[in-house]
């Protein structure tokens, strides 16, 4: 059996570094140890832009917050973005998409409703982590 391939919505992930319980974080966690972890250099960006905002400083130490960053991104595999997909009305969306088709991604986990009701898009699934949990069990 061959390891998942994986994205996950910037929110699914800011979710698991502030919270490490609930779906978000155990989406996270099943993905390191048994799947592979997608990501491209906007994507990221855009992970660290957003979680290193000073509104989260009351829930995880800015330390703790740079740590989860930089352990997502030794374990995580890169491609490589065009900016070819402009089918949402977020382009970050766009970019997860992108991100998604370029690395090959058997799933893209988000609880954003403009990319759940794309599924299936160009035959990749779309599923929001509690659906993601429901399938591993």
């Amino acid at each position: 059996m061959t390891a998942e391939r994986v994205v996950l919505d910037t929110n699914v992930l800011i979710s698991a570094a502030l919270i490490a319980t609930g779906k978000p974080w155990a989406v996270l966690k099943h993905v390191v140890e048994t799947g592979v972890l997608l990501f491209c250099d906007e994507t990221f960006e855009e992970l660290a832009t957003r979680l290193m905002r000073e509104k989260f400083d009351r829930y995880v130490s800015e330390s703790t917050r740079h740590t989860f960053l930089v352990e997502l991104a030794a374990v995580a595999e890169w491609t490589a973005i065009t900016g070819a997909v402009h089918v949402c009305r977020d382009p970050d969306d766009d970019k997860l998409l992108e991100t998604a088709i370029a690395g090959r991604a058997d799933l893209l986990v988000t609880g954003d409703s403009d990319l759940l009701e794309l599924h299936p898009f160009r035959g990749l699934s779309i599923v929001t982590p509690a659906a993601f949990m429901d399938a591993i069990g």
